[in-house]
C-alpha cells in the first residue's frame, strides 16, 4: 500500500538472452509490459545494426497492408475488429506472411489495372455512342437549306456558289463541358472564322477511370474545308485534351457502327461487373483478418526494434540487454523469460542479473482506470523525481473539493454527476466503439474526475444552499420576522410603508439557533446578501488555502525522512512550518476565535481581522478604531512575529554554513586544525583537493553517468538557498492571496446563475395563461442550453483551470520537484488500442 503514495522502486538489470530464444523472450516481455530497454548502441547507425533487414521486411509488409487497407476503405467495406490479441508469429512464419501479402497485393494491383483498363475502354465506347447519336442529329439539321447556306457563307463568303457542301470535312469528339467557351474562341481566332462548330451537352455524367470522379462532357462536331484547316483543328483539339473519334459520313454506316458499339458496351459492362464482384470478394476476405495481420506485423517490428537496442557478445550466440524494471515485478519478468525460452524450444535459460548503479531510475506510478486521470493531472506539471512523494492520491480528494468550492451549485452538480455516470456506466460500450474524436477522448479519460467534481459540487451546493441560484427552504428559516425595538409583530401598515425591513439577529427564530445545514434560505431575498457571502467565502478561502499549504509543507517532511536529509528537516521543514504557522496559521485561529467569541448581541463590537493582522506586523497596538480580540494579544502576536522572522536566517544563512561545514569535514577526512596546528591523520586541504580532483577524473573516464558528485561551491549554494528562502517567504503571502480565487469564482458562478434565472427563466414564469405555457417551453429550452454551455462548460472549465493552478503552484511546490523522467515500458498495448506506435 505504501507504493500508492510514492513511485515504485526500480532496479537496473542485465539480461543475457540466447540468440535462438531472444525473439520469444522479448515477445513475452512485450506482452506483460513491465520493462524498459536501454539503448546499448547509441553510437551505431540504425542502418548498421544486426536486425535492420528484419525491420525493413516488417516495414515492407506494413506498407502492403496499408495499401490493402486503403483499397478496403475505398470500397466502403467495414474492417472486422473482434478485439482479438493474436500471438506474435515466429520468425520462420515471416516468409509465409510475406508470401501471403505479396500475393494479395499483386492480385489487388492486377484487379485495379484490369478494372482501370476496362473502365477506360467503357468510357471511350460510351463517348463514341453519344457522338454517333449527336452527329446524326447534327447532319439531320444540316440538311436544312438555310443552315447549309449559312455554313457555306461562314466557310468562304467570296465563293458561296462554287463550294459544294458534300466536300466539307469534319471531325467529331468529346471535351470537358467547362472548356467549351475557351475552345470555341480559340477555334474562331486560329481558323479566322472558317470553321463551323456544333456542340451539345451529354446529359449523364461520366466516370473518370483514373481518379474515379464524375465529370461532365459535351459532344462537338467541327466542319471545315481543306487539309490545312484540318491540321489546325486537330492541334487545337489536342491542346484542349479533347478526345476525337472516327465518325462515318453516311447515315447507314453510322447506324451500323452505333449498333456494334452498343453490343460492345453491354459485353464490357458484364465483364466490369464480374471484375468488381471479384475485387469485392477479395477485399471482404482481407477485411476479416486485416487487423490481426496489422497487429502481428507491428509486434514483430517492435520486437526487432528492441533487439537492435541490445549488444551481441563476441561469440554471436548471446544478446545482452539492460532494462529498468520495478522490483515488485521481478518474479513476473522471470516467469515471462521462462515462457519465452520454452516457446522457442531452447534448452539454455535466460539470465536476469540485477546491477548496482548510480544512475537515476525512471519514475513509475502504477495506476488504474480510476487513478489514471488524477495521475495525468500531476504528470502534466512534471514527472516526479524517483521515489518522491506522489501528489496524486491526495489530489483525488483535494482537486474535486477545491473545484466544488468555486462551482458550488446543487443543480449544476447533479447535471455533472448524471453526465459522468453515463460515461462510467457505459464505459465498456464506449471503449468498444473507439470514437476517435479528440474532445470526446479527453472528456472520457477524465470521467471519474468529472464524477467526483459533480459529487463535491452537490455537497458544496447544499452548504451554500444554492440550486440554480435559488435556495431550498427545507427546515424553515432560523430568523424571526419580528420588529427590532418593540415586542409587537409587524403589521400590514408596516409592510406597506417600508420597502426594506431589517431583521434583528438577536431575536431567536423557529429553532432558536442557526439553520441546521448550510446557509439560511432567507439570505436569498436579503439586500445585503453579497456583503454577508463575501465575508463568509473570503474567510473560508483563507482557511482552506492555509490548511492546504500546511499539508503540502508537511508532506515535504516525509521526503526528507525517506531520502535521509536530516539537515533539510531541521533547517528546512521546521523553520518553514513554524514561519507559516506563526503568521497564517495564527490568522486561521483568530478567524475561528472571532466566530465563537462574538454572538449576535456583541457582533457590533467585533474588531476587523484585516486591520488586526496588519497591525500585527507593524507592532501597532494603540489603534482606537480596532479593539483587541483577547487579553494578551500584544504579547502573543509580537512573539509570533519574532519567531517567524527568526526562522528566515535559519533557512537563509545557517543552512548554507552547515552545508559548507559538512563538506569541509568530508573533504578533510578527519583532519582538524586547533590554533593553526594540524591534528589528525588526514591529508591537508590542498592534498584533499588533489585527491578529490583525481577521483572525479577517474570516475569520468570509467563511466560518465556515475560522475555526479559535484564540487561544493559556497556561492552557488548560498544563492540557491537565498532564492528558495525568498520564494518561500514571499510565496506564503502570494499563495495565500491566490486562494482568494475560491471566493471570487464562487461568487461569479452564483451571480451568473442568478442573472441567467432572472433574465431568462423569470420571463417565462411571469405569465400564468396557456400562451404563457407555450412561451415557457421555448424559454426553458433557451435556459437549459445557456445553462449547459455557459454555466456547466465554460464556468466548469474556468473552475477546473483555477483548481489546477492551485494544485500545481500553491500545493505541489511545497514538496514536489517534478524533474524526473517517466518509465516507458516496452509493451504491445498501444498496438492493441489501435495506436500502432513502436
Amino acid at each position: 500500500m505504501g507504493e500508492l503514495f510514492r513511485s515504485e522502486e526500480m532496479t537496473l538489470a542485465q539480461l543475457f538472452l540466447q540468440s535462438e530464444s531472444a525473439y520469444c523472450c522479448v515477445s513475452e516481455l512485450g506482452e506483460i509490459g513491465m520493462v524498459q530497454f536501454r539503448d546499448l548502441n547509441p553510437d551505431v547507425n540504425v542502418f548498421q545494426r544486426k536486425f535492420v533487414n528484419e525491420v525493413r521486411r516488417c516495414e515492407e509488409m506494413d506498407r502492403k497492408l496499408r495499401f490493402v487497407e486503403k483499397e478496403i476503405k475505398k470500397a466502403n467495406i467495414p474492417i472486422l475488429d473482434t478485439g482479438e490479441n493474436p500471438e506474435v508469429p515466429f520468425p520462420r512464419d515471416m516468409i509465409d506472411l510475406e508470401a501471403t501479402f505479396e500475393k494479395l497485393e499483386n492480385e489487388m494491383r492486377e484487379i485495379n489495372t484490369n478494372q482501370e483498363a476496362l473502365k477506360k475502354n467503357f468510357l471511350e465506347l460510351t463517348e463514341l455512342k453519344h457522338i454517333l447519336r449527336r452527329t446524326q442529329q447534327f447532319f439531320n439539321e444540316m440538311e436544312d437549306p438555310s443552315l447549309l447556306e449559312e455554313a457555306s457563307n461562314l466557310l468562304d463568303p467570296n465563293e458561296v456558289g462554287r463550294v459544294a457542301p458534300l466536300r466539307l470535312g469534319f471531325v467529331a469528339g468529346v471535351i470537358g463541358r467547362e472548356r467549351i467557351p475557351t475552345f470555341e474562341r480559340m477555334l474562331w481566332r486560329v481558323c479566322r472564322g472558317n470553321v463551323f462548330l456544333r456542340q451539345a451537352d451529354i446529359d449523364d455524367s461520366l466516370e473518370d477511370p483514373t481518379t474515379g470522379d464524375r465529370v461532365h462532357k459535351s459532344v462537338f462536331i467541327i466542319f471545315f474545308q481543306g487539309d490545312q484547316l484540318k491540321n489546325r483543328v486537330k492541334k487545337i483539339c489536342e491542346g484542349f485534351r479533347a478526345s476525337l473519334y472516327p465518325c462515318p459520313e453516311t447515315p447507314q454506316e453510322r447506324k451500323d457502327m452505333a449498333a456494334g458499339v452498343n453490343t460492345r458496351i453491354d459485353d464490357l459492362q458484364m465483364v466490369l461487373n464480374q471484375t468488381e464482384d471479384h475485387g469485392q470478394r477479395v477485399l471482404q476476405a482481407a477485411a476479416k483478418t486485416l487487423r490481426v495481420w496489422f497487429i502481428k506485423v507491428r509486434k514483430m517490428k517492435a520486437i526487432y526494434h528492441t533487439l537492435n537496442l541490445c549488444n551481441i557478445d563476441v561469440t554471436q550466440k548471446c544478446l545482452i540487454a539492460e532494462i529498468w524494471c520495478p522490483v515488485s515485478d521481478l518474479d513476473s519478468i522471470q516467469f515471462a523469460l521462462r515462457r519465452g525460452t520454452e516457446k522457442s524450444g531452447s534448452t539454455v535459460p535466460s539470465i536476469l542479473n540485477r546491477m548496482q548503479t548510480k544512475q537515476t531510475p525512471p519514475t513509475y506510478n502504477k495506476t488504474n482506470k480510476f487513478t489514471s486521470g488524477f495521475q495525468s493531472i500531476v504528470d502534466a506539471y512534471g514527472i516526479g523525481n524517483y521515489r518522491e512523494i506522489n501528489p496524486a492520491p491526495y489530489t483525488i480528494i483535494t482537486f474535486p473539493f477545491l473545484f466544488a468550492v468555486m462551482f458550488g451549485d446543487l443543480g449544476h452538480g447533479l447535471l455533472m454527476v448524471c453526465a459522468a455516470l453515463y460515461l462510467v456506466l457505459r464505459e465498456r460500450r464506449l471503449i468498444a466503439q473507439k470514437n476517435e474524436n479528440e474532445m470526446f477522448q479527453m472528456v472520457f479519460a477524465g470521467r471519474y474526475i468529472i464524477l467526483l467534481m459533480g459529487l463535491f459540487s452537490v455537497y458544496t451546493g447544499i452548504i451554500y444552499n444554492d440550486c440554480f441560484s435559488k435556495s431550498l427552504n427545507v427546515f424553515g428559516s432560523g430568523w424571526s420576522v419580528r420588529p427590532m425595538f418593540t415586542g409587537d409583530n409587524w403589521t400590514f401598515k408596516t409592510l406597506e410603508d417600508n420597502r426594506i425591513l431589517q431583521l434583528d439577529p438577536a431575536v431567536p427564530g423557529v429553532f432558536g439557533g442557526p439553520y441546521p445545514i448550510g446557509i439560511d434560505p432567507i439570505w436569498n431575498i436579503a439586500t445585503n446578501k453579497l456583503t454577508f457571502l463575501n465575508s463568509f467565502k473570503m474567510k473560508m478561502s483563507i482557511i482552506l488555502g492555509v490548511i492546504h499549504m500546511l499539508f503540502g509543507v508537511t508532506l515535504s517532511l516525509f521526503n526528507h525522512m525517506y531520502f535521509k536529509k536530516n539537515l533539510n528537516i531541521f533547517l528546512g521543514f521546521i523553520p518553514e512550518i513554524i514561519f507559516m504557522s506563526s503568521l497564517f496559521g495564527y490568522l486561521v485561529l483568530i478567524v475561528f476565535y472571532k466566530w465563537t467569541a462574538y454572538d449576535a448581541k456583541t457582533s457590533k463590537d467585533a474588531p476587523s481581522l484585516l486591520i488586526a493582522f496588519i497591525n500585527m506586523f507593524l507592532f501597532n497596538y494603540n489603534d482606537p478604531t480596532n479593539k483587541p480580540l483577547y487579553t494578551g494579544q500584544m504579547v502573543i502576536q509580537s512573539l509570533l512575529v519574532v519567531i517567524a522572522l527568526a526562522c528566515v536566517p535559519c533557512m537563509l544563512i545557517v543552512k548554507t554554513l552547515v552545508m559548507r561545514r559538512q563538506h569541509l569535514w568530508r573533504r578533510n577526512l578527519g583532519t582538524h586544525n586547533f590554533g593553526g596546528i594540524r591534528v589528525g591523520n588526514g591529508p591537508t586541504d590542498d592534498e584533499a583537493g588533489i585527491i578529490q580532483h583525481d577521483q572525479l577524473a577517474q570516475n569520468t573516464e570509467e563511466e560518465p553517468e556515475q560522475s555526479e558528485e559535484e564540487v561544493f561551491n559556497f556561492a552557488d549554494e548560498a544563492v540557491h538557498q537565498a532564492i528558495h528562502t525568498i520564494e518561500f517567504c514571499l510565496g506564503c503571502i502570494s499563495n495565500t492571496a491566490s486562494y482568494l480565487r475560491l471566493w471570487a469564482l464562487s461568487l461569479a458562478h452564483a451571480q451568473l446563475s442568478e442573472v441567467l434565472w432572472s433574465m431568462v427563466m423569470h420571463i417565462g414564469l411571469s405569465s400564468g395563461n396557456f400562451a404563457g405555457f407555450i412561451v415557457l417551453s421555448f424559454i426553458f429550452a433557451a435556459f437549459a442550453s445557456l445553462t449547459v454551455f455557459i454555466l456547466l462548460i465554460m464556468e466548469g472549465l474556468s473552475a477546473f483551470l483555477h483548481a489546477l493552478r492551485l494544485h500545481w503552484v500553491e500545493f505541489q511546490n511545497k514538496f514536489y520537484t517534478g524533474q524526473g523522467f517517466m518509465f516507458m515500458p516496452f509493451t504491445f498495448d498501444n498496438i492493441l488500442e489501435g495506436k500502432f506506435d513502436d
